[in-house]
């Protein structure tokens, strides 16, 4: 009797040809058994447009690879990391769109409803401990509504040159770096700071500078703590900070704005992740000459309170509307594969890290002194929230700009009393309902 040929799966077919490694299960992520592997199948991915562009070239080579080994295309979409919420909101809503999006911060609490159960894939794709501020990006009430892939930490990148001309260091407090920012700006160089409704220099330097001074928007039982003298005390600082060291334009800048300003030469430091310094790095062209080799970065300055940073996260997230959800996990798996995932890490050059202290002892971190102390970001990382829980609540108050507008009103002038009564009112709204 003649045997009946046995349609080979693409998942047997990963694993067989060992391109997406070892960890490829042989049964579905939701369960059931995967398409045939001969079957068509896209799957379309939207997520940011890297700052690093080598990092865009990456991923679209990957997905060129993928397909050649599996015969599924992967559609990669970068858009404006601000316009990512919005178009999340009309695909979940529609249940209509891109099978995967790399949504930032925690908001997969913002679409829990819409994204599909991702626990056993994260427990495939990611044993051990994960950083606190990874974990709780999408770990939805015990249930991962995603794999979360990377963090991005900023740090402090300043021109070495001007500052040896001033006869300045780095700052270690809140107070040196008033001191060095006042003569900054009295140098023409002033530090290059967003306070605008931007989703990463914003707030990851608002929020680190509430916390350093001790000030919280909630308690552990996420009652509204943000009227302190602590939260008085940050925002007087700032509004002498702003005034005496930082160029006023910052109040309408977006992430991009103090790249641009870096490189054209009117700030002097400026709160980043490691892009500035691998673009001039890697690109000279786009940089004035010799300025790679006078850039260098430091921590957030510690306050009364101590020193903290917060980490931008991305997370991969699979909608329940897709039609290719095995193929979306497929490539979830192929991107997260060790080999390919240090090969990603080290594209961009100290600008992310990974989801786990495995990642942080790569030989990569002492090949570049400039971006060493970027390895480091986690021990000093709070979540958004803090010292409540990162939940959907905390990433509302997030999404509304709360904490980094408070900041943007000392900046113009308000009042400390009024700023908090408003503050108060606002995360009121949004805790006590």
């Amino acid at each position: 009797m003649k045997k009946t040929k046995k349609n080979i799966t693409r998942r047997e077919f990963i694993k067989k040809t060992g391109t997406a490694g070892a960890a490829v299960a042989a049964v579905g992520m939701f369960g059931g058994k995967p398409p045939a592997f001969a079957q068509k199948h896209t799957v379309h991915t939207v997520q940011w447009n890297h700052f690093i562009k080598e990092a865009d070239v990456l991923e679209r080579k990957m997905a060129a690879d993928f397909e050649k080994a599996t015969g599924v295309k992967v559609t990669v979409e970068t858009i404006n990391g601000n316009d990512i919420p919005a178009r999340a909101t009309a695909a979940v809503e529609s249940g209509t769109g891109p099978d995967i999006f790399q949504l930032m911060w925690n908001q997969a609490y913002l679409f829990a409803g819409g994204l599909m159960d991702h626990t056993a894939l994260v427990k495939e794709l990611i044993p051990g401990k994960m950083h606190v501020s990874m974990e709780g990006t999408a770990n939805i009430n015990g249930v991962y509504r995603g794999v979360p892939r990377f963090g991005v930490g900023n740090a402090n990148a300043y021109r070495t040159d001007i500052f040896a001309d001033l006869g300045i260091k780095p700052p270690d407090t809140w107070e040196e770096y008033l001191a060095v920012g006042k003569k900054l700006k009295e140098n023409g160089t002033p530090v290059g700071q967003t306070l605008g409704h931007t989703y990463g220099d914003a707030p990851t330097f608002t929020y680190p500078l509430l916390w350093a001074f001790g000030g919280m928007e909630t308690d552990e039982k996420q009652n509204v703590v943000i009227n302190s003298k602590e939260t008085a005390a940050a925002l007087d600082f700032l509004r002498e900070f702003w005034s005496a060291a930082c160029d006023p334009g910052g109040l309408a800048w977006d992430d991009s704005s103090n790249n641009r300003a870096f490189f054209a030469e009117t700030i002097g430091a400026s709160l980043n992740g490691a892009s500035i310094y691998f673009v001039a790095r890697r690109n000279p062209e786009k940089a004035p000459p010799g300025l790679a080799d006078n850039i260098n970065h430091f921590l957030n300055p510690k306050g009364p309170n101590g020193r903290f940073h917060s980490i931008l996260t991305f997370t991969n997230c699979i909608t329940k509307y897709s039609k290719n959800k095995d193929a979306a996990a497929d490539w979830i798996r192929y991107v997260m594969e060790d080999k390919r995932y240090e090969a990603y890490m080290i594209e961009n050059a100290g600008y992310v890290n990974g989801p786990t202290a495995k990642w942080d002892n790569i030989s990569m971190w002492k090949d570049d002194p400039a971006v060493t102390l970027y390895k480091d970001m986690g021990k000093y990382g709070r979540n958004f929230g803090f010292a409540g829980p990162y939940d959907r609540k905390a990433s509302e108050v997030q999404a509304k700009y709360i904490i980094t507008d408070i900041f943007a009103k000392a900046a113009k002038g308000d009042s400390t009393k009024s700023i908090i009564a408003w503050a108060e009112k606002e995360l009121k709204n949004v805790y006590k309902r």
